[in-house]
């Protein structure tokens, strides 16, 4: 088995390496204050940061969906999702919540679940739980709020229910699975054939987690790139003052602010606690909610895997679902 990958791919990669070179050792040059702008050092500053925090998360996600793909048969998949569509949204929305996952390591997880025989809502429910309500992100939440556990169990709770919402409309609106048709061939029967020895199939478990890598971590630097330019060249300032002091307005600006810096889940709750003083317990829980369901950079990465329509339809219900709800419940919390 060959693992498949592009010059452009390799020539991306020298290149990010060749950056990050250049800005860790950068105490140690001189010319780089007469070759580069102070903005543009920034914008690489915070791209290296991005990427680097996200990585990790990519690497876990692609072994996973490297496991998926050679040792879990659709048979097993067949058995672990119900066949009642309530039953099947509910379990998708649990067992997301259990997997230490950002939301761009989750990515290539949900591709490979869906490539392999799971409906696309029970894939959703997975994408949007598993970055937002697993155990490691409720504790960071817990803590960065002074170990307030109002904010954690908020975030938990709602972020439940919003996702309960939005997998139960994808399962009515869609039927397939949306995916773009070349993704469809990353799947292999003969790869999941218990009888091959167990060596071969762990080759062939890492062969398909590096070209995974390959082909999610090109829209993972594209993301990282536009996310770290927004961040350098766009004022933060003027979105807080479009917010003012209106409930939805102001969490409709939160949400915007974590679309646009594409925070690790595991470490947003540190940026909102930095906000308190400025917006309401709703508008923080709008940062916190729908950044791990959405941002810049796994949009990047869910239009390389489903097809454009989809991805807009399921950004506008994200958004819809996760303002109304907490603008609803804004008098109880």
């Amino acid at each position: 088995m060959r693992i498949k990958y592009n010059l452009v791919e390799i020539y991306g990669f020298i290149f990010l390496g060749s950056a990050f070179l250049l800005i860790y050792f950068q105490e140690n040059l001189t010319i780089h204050n007469l070759v580069f702008s102070e903005s543009f050092l920034t914008f690489n500053m915070i791209f290296l940061s991005i990427f680097i925090e996200a990585i990790p998360f990519v690497l876990i996600g692609v072994f996973i969906a490297g496991f998926i793909q050679v040792f879990v048969s659709e048979d097993h998949l067949k058995r672990l999702i119900p066949k009642n569509k309530f039953s099947a949204v509910l379990i998708s929305c649990l067992i997301g919540a259990l997997f230490p996952a950002c939301e761009c390591g989750i990515v290539p997880i949900v591709r490979r679940l869906i490539a392999k025989g799971v409906p696309l809502f029970a894939g959703v429910g997975f994408l949007l739980t598993g970055p937002l309500i697993n155990p490691i992100v409720i504790f960071s939440t817990y803590m960065a709020f002074g170990e307030n556990i109002k904010m954690a169990g908020l975030r938990m709770g709602l972020g439940l229910l919003i996702a309960l919402v939005i997998t139960g409309i994808v399962c009515i609106l869609f039927k397939s699975n949306q995916m773009k048709p070349s993704k469809l061939s990353f799947v292999s029967s003969e790869l999941n054939e218990s009888k091959r020895p167990i060596g071969v199939r762990m080759k062939a478990m890492f062969v398909h987690a590096i070209d995974e890598f390959f082909d999610m971590g090109k829209f993972l630097v594209l993301g990282a790139i536009l996310a770290a330019f927004v961040q350098t060249y766009v004022s933060t300032k003027s979105l807080l003052d479009v917010g003012g002091t209106d409930v939805l307005a102001s969490t409709f600006v939160m949400m915007g602010l974590a679309y646009l810096l594409s925070l690790c889940s595991e470490a947003d709750a540190f940026i909102a606690a930095s906000f308190h003083h400025l917006f309401s317990d709703t508008s923080l829980l709008g940062f916190l909610i729908y950044g791990p369901m959405l941002d810049l950079k796994n949009t990047i990465m869910l239009l390389a895997v489903f097809r454009f329509v989809f991805v807009l339809t399921l950004m506008v219900i994200i958004t819809g679902t996760v303002a109304g709800i907490l603008y609803l419940v804004h008098p109880w919390i």
